[in-house]
């Protein structure tokens, strides 16, 4: 049982907006998590571009900035509220455990597939809560604790870095500390840097392809 399935989201599944699209038997579900300013609807293209045989469970960032919707209030640009990270972390994990029995996908292989601040709410949920989801596709993410180094045990846990290496928003010097922070409490870990700043490029949706093919084949015995 995930260590989240005691969890309840606030006001209840239906009280967080959210889609949800079946897939194919015995496909992934892929939650994708939008950027600042995204919103459920437009981030579900990216699924179909990775697998369109998976499933898609994509829910809204609950943070309002400026009407802007986030994952997690920041106190300024590149600079978050560490705390606010951790608790809604904690929200999402308690969504994806209620999403998981409300669409009976408890079973399926659940991967997040975040681009900048939903990649950074992906990295927080799968480094505190790996019960909840322990595979991220990580677009132009960061380290997500600032200052703080949690104690955590990140063992099984499966992620995916894919970053300009001129990136103003997620800047290399934080995703390195992000490899060597996931890595030595057990992540597994694979980094690929570009030329270019913020964004996704075709060469990151290939990598993402091949490595979300390589996660989700069944494992011989």
């Amino acid at each position: 049982m995930s260590a989240n399935a005691d969890l309840k989201p606030e006001g209840g599944l239906a009280a967080w907006p959210h889609l949800f699209q079946a897939g194919e038997p015995g496909a992934p579900v892929l939650l994708t998590l939008h950027g600042t300013g995204g919103n459920e609807q437009e981030i579900t293209a990216l699924a179909a571009h990775l697998d369109p045989r998976a499933g898609v469970l994509s829910p809204r960032g609950r943070v309002s900035e400026g009407g802007a919707n986030r994952w997690f209030r920041r106190l300024r640009e590149g600079v978050f509220d560490v705390d606010d990270v951790i608790l809604r972390a904690g929200e999402l994990a308690a969504f994806i455990a209620a999403a998981r029995t409300e669409y009976g996908i408890e079973d399926a292989p659940l991967i997040a597939v975040g681009f900048s601040n939903g990649a950074n709410i992906a990295l927080a949920t799968a480094l505190l809560h790996p019960g909840a989801v322990d595979r991220v596709v990580a677009f132009s993410g960061m380290y997500p604790f600032g200052d703080r180094e949690p104690e955590i045990s990140a063992t099984g846990v499966e992620l995916l870095l894919l970053n300009g290496d001129q990136d103003p928003m997620a800047p290399a010097a934080s995703v390195a500390r992000l490899e060597e922070f996931a890595s030595a409490r057990g992540a597994s870990v694979t980094r690929r840097s570009r030329p270019g700043g913020h964004g996704i490029d075709q060469g990151d949706l290939a990598a993402a392809q091949e490595w979300l093919a390589a996660t989700t084949a069944p494992r011989g015995g």
